[in-house]
């Protein structure tokens, strides 16, 4: 198995980018397409438990907007050339707050990567509701 493969990182990469312009401006159809739609998906939020596609999908529709936040650090590792997961290290714009969020994405046959698993969190210590 080839780890880092340059082509696989560049496509795990354009996912990513593709759902943080999606959740910067709350495209929910993108951010849904984004996301396997299987009931064995999982996204473990900052307030919220997540699992299977539709409980996402109830999720992103109740949403108004998204906090913004810039990127402070994107870390991407593939395993091969149909696994990838994706860090990334973003402080909430106005509040001081750093946030991690990790996305675990597989290439699947004829629907393309998708993420798989997902986990948004704040550094302990914080308090979310201040946003």
């Amino acid at each position: 198995m080839q780890l880092d493969d340059p082509g696989v990182i560049a496509e795990a990469r354009a996912v990513f980018d593709r759902y943080e312009d999606a959740l910067m401006n709350n495209r929910t159809e993108v951010l849904d397409g984004i996301f396997w739609g299987d009931a064995r998906t999982v996204r473990f939020g900052i307030t919220e438990i997540l699992y299977g596609i539709d409980a996402i999908r109830a999720f992103r529709g109740s949403v108004k907007a998204y906090a913004k936040r810039v990127q402070k650090k994107v870390h991407i590792t593939a395993f091969g050339q149909d696994f990838a997961c994706t860090h990334l290290e973003y402080e909430r714009i106005g509040t001081g707050l750093i946030g991690r969020e990790t996305k675990i994405m597989v290439r699947l046959p004829e629907i393309g990567w998708r993420v798989v698993s997902a986990h948004v969190s704040l550094l302990a210590g914080q308090d979310p509701g201040r946003v």
